[in-house]
């Protein structure tokens, strides 16, 4: 079920790509290096991408979605200021291609609840809920994936280890509804795994949108100073590379050496002794020099928002004509024409 970076390499052109945000707050730094430069790399190799801002499931783990057209924006933002190309990728908000939702109804025919509940990650999900209940969307949200992933026929998904529940969810129902109907409808996607150790936040924790630890694509050079300066780090004066004895730490070495385009074992030797001061002034300076060329760009495209609407039509009209007729095609095979 697994598709690596050297086969997609080997014939791009036979792979197409679902992947996506929710709008649920800007992207950072941990997007960028885990997901946004990988979407940019398949894009030059010709690989076809379709890139979903679900602004629906924004509501799986809140009671209602904060601003989600604006946010919407700011993600459309973020991906073409990281390279993404509107003339080669498809970007389209969830709630704009209703053909895509009807889907879910006869998806959520071919699992059973006993399937849902069991999901690991969907059980994650609730235990880390902010939500008092627990409502049916976040116990569907798997199956509302299998949808957006599916209505495009993608082949590909690239996913971090914790989400191959979900996408084994999607190759379940693509099996199961081809086996039903006794017709080769849609493909059965294979995970792209993500080679990027994922970052932590400035606290040490997951970096998140909606933690307040993560540096946004979007700061300026003073607000990254800060945040690294008031990163956790530790008590020891000798900087190493140890993320398992070591993770705040070595989270700086290793966001340096991203940006540095180095090894994290090369920067912490360089840094030494230099304590956690040096090491923050080597981050701050690796990551406004490495980014400084995208938030330019990201200015720039921030001043006409009109650009940006214009990029979400065009991608809600491409993806709403594959939507469309991925939907006539499944009820064709379903005998409801």
């Amino acid at each position: 079920m697994q598709t690596s970076t050297a086969q997609v390499r080997q014939d791009p052109s036979r792979y197409r790509v679902l992947t996506g945000d929710r709008p649920t707050g800007p992207l950072h730094l941990g997007h960028y290096f885990g997901t946004l430069q990988n979407r940019v790399e398949l894009q030059q190799l010709g690989v076809e991408l379709f890139l979903v801002i679900p602004d629906y499931q924004a509501l799986t783990d809140r009671d209602t979605a904060d601003r989600p057209a604006e946010l919407a924006e700011e993600i459309v933002l973020d991906y073409l200021a990281a390279g993404v190309d509107p003339e080669h990728a498809t970007i389209f908000t969830h709630s704009a291609v209703p053909a895509l939702n009807q889907l879910l109804l006869p998806f959520l025919s071919l699992v059973s609840v006993a399937e849902l509940h069991r999901n690991p990650t969907v059980k994650d999900e609730i235990a880390h809920s902010r939500q008092s209940s627990v409502s049916g969307l976040m116990l569907t949200y798997p199956v509302h994936q299998a949808a957006d992933i599916l209505f495009c026929k993608a082949n590909l998904v690239p996913v971090g280890q914790d989400q191959l529940p979900h996408l084994e969810t999607a190759r379940t129902i693509a099996r199961r509804f081809n086996d039903r109907y006794g017709a080769a409808v849609f493909p059965t996607p294979e995970a792209l795994l993500s080679a990027a150790p994922m970052l932590l936040g400035t606290d040490g924790g997951k970096m998140s949108k909606s933690r307040g630890n993560a540096i946004t694509l979007g700061a300026d050079e003073d607000r990254t100073a800060r945040l690294i300066r008031g990163a956790k780090t530790d008590t020891e004066r000798r900087i190493g590379y140890d993320p398992e004895q070591r993770p705040e730490v070595s989270n700086l070495v290793l966001l340096a050496a991203l940006c540095e385009g180095r090894s994290p074992q090369e920067v912490a030797e360089e840094v030494g002794d230099g304590g956690s001061a040096a090491l923050k002034r080597r981050a701050t300076e690796a990551v406004n020099e490495y980014f400084r060329p995208i938030r330019t760009r990201r200015a720039e495209l921030a001043a006409d928002r009109s650009h940006l609407r214009a990029v979400l039509r065009a991608g809600n009209e491409r993806a709403n004509a594959e939507a469309d007729a991925t939907l006539a095609e499944v009820r064709e095979v379903m005998g409801m024409r």
